[in-house]
C-alpha cells in the first residue's frame, strides 16, 4: 500500500490503519512512536506536491491487466510511438513496471542514463516529442535484478511522478506491471489529486487470460478508475503467404468480445498476432515505421479511440 512508509518494516499494517503504531509488526520500527500518535494518518504530501507536477499534464492513461506476458508493455510502446506520429503532441511514457522493466529494451533506450537537472531528473528522449523514463536506466545493466519489497516501490514510483521533469505533456501513458498491488495502488493514490483520465485494460483471447482481467475490471471498478477500453492483444495469426487467419490462442468462452458485452465495457479492438512486432521489439524500433503494410496497423484505430475517449473528458 501507498500508506506504508519507505524504512517500514516487512509486515507494517500501513499508516492509516488502527493498528498504526500498536502491531506486533510495528516493535523497533522508527516511525513506530509518530504512527501510535496518528500524527502519520493524515494525507501524503507528495499528493499534493504531484497535482503541482503534472498540472502540465493535460492526459493521463494507465495501460493494466491482470494477466503477465499479454503484451502491456508493447501496447504501451506501440500507443507512445503511434501518438507521438503526431509532431506537435508531446508524448511521455513512464514504465512503473519496477521488477520487470522492458520498455527501456523496447524502445532502443538500453545503456541510456537518467540526468540530474535543477528541475528534477531528465527523461530520456526517443524523439524531441518522445520521452521516456524507468527505473531500467538507473541499474547497471540489464540483467540486474531489482529486489524490493513495497515500501521501497512506491518510494521509487511517487519520485517518477513527484521529481521528473517531464515538461508541457499533451499524454502521458503509464505502462504497469501485472495485478492490482502495490505499484497500480501507489500509482492511483499520488495521481489522485491529478485527474487520470482512465485505463486501458490489455487482454488475450483465452479464458486463462481473461480470467485475471476480469479482477483486474473490478480493482477499476473498486478503485473507481475510469475505464477507456479493452484490447485483445494477439488476437489471430494472419499467414503472410496465403493471408488465411487461424487462433493460435482460441476464444474458447467468446474471447474479450463477450468479456465486455457482459461487464458493460468498450471493446476497443484487436491486434493480430505478428513476429515482426516481436522483432521491433527487440531492435528498438516503431512498428508502425517499420512494417506499415502489418494488418496489427489497424491498432491505429485503437489509438483514435482512446484520443477521442480523452478529449471528451476535458
Amino acid at each position: 500500500m501507498a500508506d506504508v512508509p519507505e524504512n517500514a518494516p516487512q509486515h507494517c499494517p500501513g499508516t492509516g490503519s488502527s493498528d498504526a503504531g500498536k502491531g506486533s509488526a510495528c516493535q523497533g520500527c522508527p516511525n513506530q512512536s509518530v504512527c501510535a500518535s496518528g500524527a502519520a494518518a493524515g494525507p501524503d504530501p507528495a499528493i499534493e506536491e504531484i497535482k503541482e507536477k503534472m498540472s502540465t499534464v493535460k492526459h493521463k492513461i494507465l495501460v493494466l491487466s491482470g494477466k503477465g506476458g499479454v503484451g502491456k508493455s508493447t501496447f504501451s510502446a506501440h500507443l507512445a510511438h503511434g501518438l507521438a506520429e503526431d509532431e506537435g503532441k508531446q508524448i511521455a511514457l513512464l514504465d512503473v513496471d519496477i521488477c520487470g522493466p522492458s520498455i527501456p529494451k523496447i524502445m532502443g533506450l538500453e545503456g541510456e542514463q537518467v540526468h540530474q537537472s535543477g528541475s528534477g531528473w531528465s527523461p530520456v528522449y526517443v524523439e524531441d516529442n518522445l520521452a521516456v523514463m524507468s527505473v531500467g536506466f538507473l541499474l547497471g545493466s540489464p540483467d540486474d535484478a531489482v529486489i524490493w519489497r513495497g515500501p521501497k516501490k512506491n518510494g521509487m514510483i511517487k519520485q517518477f511522478l513527484r521529481d521528473v521533469d517531464w515538461g508541457e505533456v499533451d499524454f502521458l501513458i503509464v505502462d504497469t506491471p501485472p495485478g492490482t498491488s502495490d505499484e497500480h495502488l501507489s500509482v492511483i493514490q499520488y495521481l489522485s489529486g491529478a485527474h487520470i483520465d482512465g485505463a486501458v485494460i490489455i487482454t488475450t483471447p483465452q479464458e486463462v487470460s481473461l480470467q485475471d482481467v476480469r479482477k483486474e475490471i473490478n480493482f477499476c471498478l473498486k478503485v473507481k478508475l475510469p475505464i477507456i477500453g479493452v484490447v485483445e492483444n494477439m488476437s489471430g495469426f494472419i499467414c503472410p503467404k496465403c493471408k488465411n487467419e487461424s487462433q493460435i490462442f482460441p476464444p474458447t468462452t467468446g474471447g474479450a468480445e463477450k468479456m465486455c458485452s457482459d461487464l458493460g465495457i468498450p471493446l476497443l479492438g484487436r491486434v493480430p498476432l505478428d513476429p515482426n512486432i516481436g522483432k521491433s521489439c527487440d531492435t528498438g524500433k516503431s512498428f508502425f515505421t517499420e512494417i506499415p503494410d502489418s494488418p496489427a496497423t489497424l491498432s491505429t484505430l485503437i489509438i483514435q479511440k482512446i484520443q477521442e475517449f480523452c478529449s471528451q473528458r476535458h
